[in-house]
């Protein structure tokens, strides 16, 4: 199949008479690369080789990952279009859709093993039925329908219409080439694990936390070197809680993963706290056009996809880039949706344990009350940075999984005014996302190297289950 085309786009652009426009069309590109599927469709040896071998999916492969590839551009839209979904809850919605793609279709990938019993919690998952055939797209859209739903409970109505949209569409492109007892089957399964998965998720915390961004009963610490609210909102913190949830690996929890306690705070001059902040204040002073633009590019803020969805746009481009198949889809955004997950509670345990003020507090209390940061700083402690963890993780999974000697351009901000930026593999983009936070006088350097380096530590932790 020579072109990939999104579901997302489509219904973007044909508002009116998207959901026929979308079944037409897509069942002339459809009928191209598909036979008739029945139950005898999935022959071990045919999953074998899509699951091992890249670029050897063939068209129906590659058509098929576009499925979940649009369920995932929806989810970043209604990331920007829907209140309070903040970096850290977008990040848990990821990480719960990976777990649910995956554990639909790990009983079709041979020498794949289910994450129950390796996730903090996850005890069980309903079971396929003996001797019945599913089809592994069918069953995949109800699940991320069913679970996006879930994820996203307080969408508007026309964005929640948009899920069923996508959602009947999709089973449109399937109906009379999958029978009617196994497109039945298939979406019952789905729609059980998205069920399972999201019992488990209530379990580990944060659910409807987008409901309560700034909980009224938490009082930050008092201190010389203690956060308080931040110019020009002074909001309270954000989601102060955070860090007490549960991580999906049991490796992240409370231990090594965590990063060290940072340098003692001190306003004498010439300390190396002093130093930090000074860093700060002068690069700000003198920014170059080059550095602002990096600022601005990854300063991914209130009415954005957020920095873990920026990483996951990144890695939707590069499996379409990639070519990568149905199954490899699958597992990379399980791999990334559960390290960004898992980055956003590490971070903001970080964060509210060492309640550090952030650079604008120190430098307008001890060397120019006048100054002001680029971008605005956002309402939470600095230690770590946030986006240096959810793009260390992200960098190292893409790693992994595709490899790092690839070079690409990041195209996914055009459509917000930003020209594409390029790069020679992916730890190249985590580092400039990491600079682009002292560049835009929010984070002191410490803040970003050790962010970056967790990021990377949670995402070895994820690749070192037994998938």
């Amino acid at each position: 199949m020579k072109k990939a085309f999104s579901l997302i786009t489509l219904l973007n652009q044909i508002r009116l008479f998207h959901g026929l426009a979308i079944v037409i069309l897509f069942t002339l590109v459809f009928s191209a690369c598909e036979k008739e599927i029945d139950d005898q469709s999935f022959q071990q040896d045919e999953i074998s080789n899509a699951v091992m071998h890249k670029n050897d999916g063939g068209g129906l492969q590659r058509f098929d990952a576009q499925v979940i590839q649009s369920w995932y551009e929806l989810m970043l839209n209604l990331a920007t279009e829907t209140p309070g979904h903040t970096p850290p809850i977008l990040a848990r919605s990821l990480g719960n859709a990976g777990v649910v793609v995956y554990e639909s279709l790990v009983g079709e990938m041979p020498n794949h093993h289910s994450l129950v019993g390796q996730l903090n919690g996850l005890n069980s998952i309903p079971q396929r039925k003996q001797g019945n055939s599913y089809h592994g797209p069918v069953m995949v859209n109800a699940a991320l329908a069913s679970i996006v739903k879930m994820m996203f409970q307080n969408a508007s109505t026309a964005n929640l219409n948009k899920i069923d949209d996508l959602e009947l569409a999709t089973n449109d492109l399937y109906a009379g080439r999958v029978s009617q007892q196994i497109m039945d089957r298939s979406i019952d399964y789905g729609r059980a694990v998205a069920e399972a998965i999201y019992d488990w998720s209530k379990s580990n915390g944060g659910d409807q936390a987008y409901l309560h961004n700034f909980p009224a009963d938490y009082i930050p610490p008092q201190g010389a070197d203690k956060w308080v609210p931040t110019p020009p909102s002074f909001l309270p913190a954000l989601l102060p809680y955070w860090g007490n949830y549960m991580t999906m690996v049991p490796a992240n929890n409370v231990g090594p993963v965590d990063p060290p306690v940072p340098m003692e705070f001190s306003s004498v001059v010439g300390s190396p706290f002093y130093n930090a902040a000074y860093e700060v204040y002068e690069i700000g002073l003198n920014l170059g056009p080059e550095q602002s633009e990096i600022a601005l590019y990854w300063d991914d803020g209130v009415g954005t996809f957020t920095p873990p969805g920026h990483n996951m746009a990144i890695a939707l481009q590069m499996i379409r880039n990639q070519q990568l198949n149905f199954y490899q889809t699958a597992i990379l955004l399980a791999k990334l949706g559960i390290a960004e997950n898992d980055a956003g509670i590490v971070c903001w345990r970080a964060k509210f344990n060492t309640n550090l003020l952030r650079p604008i507090t120190f430098i307008q209390s001890y060397l120019d009350p006048t100054w002001t940061s680029l971008i605005t700083t956002p309402p939470f402690p600095t230690y770590t940075s946030g986006h240096s963890t959810f793009s260390g993780a992200a960098a190292a999974i893409l790693s992994a999984e595709i490899g790092n000697a690839i070079s690409f351009t990041d195209s996914t901000k055009i459509a917000h005014g930003f020209s594409p930026r390029s790069f020679n593999n992916f730890t190249a983009y985590a580092e400039e996302a990491k600079e682009s936070r002292l560049f835009g006088g929010i984070h002191y350097s410490f803040d970003n190297e050790f962010g970056l380096v967790c990021g990377e530590q949670i995402a070895n932790n994820v690749e070192q289950l037994n998938w």
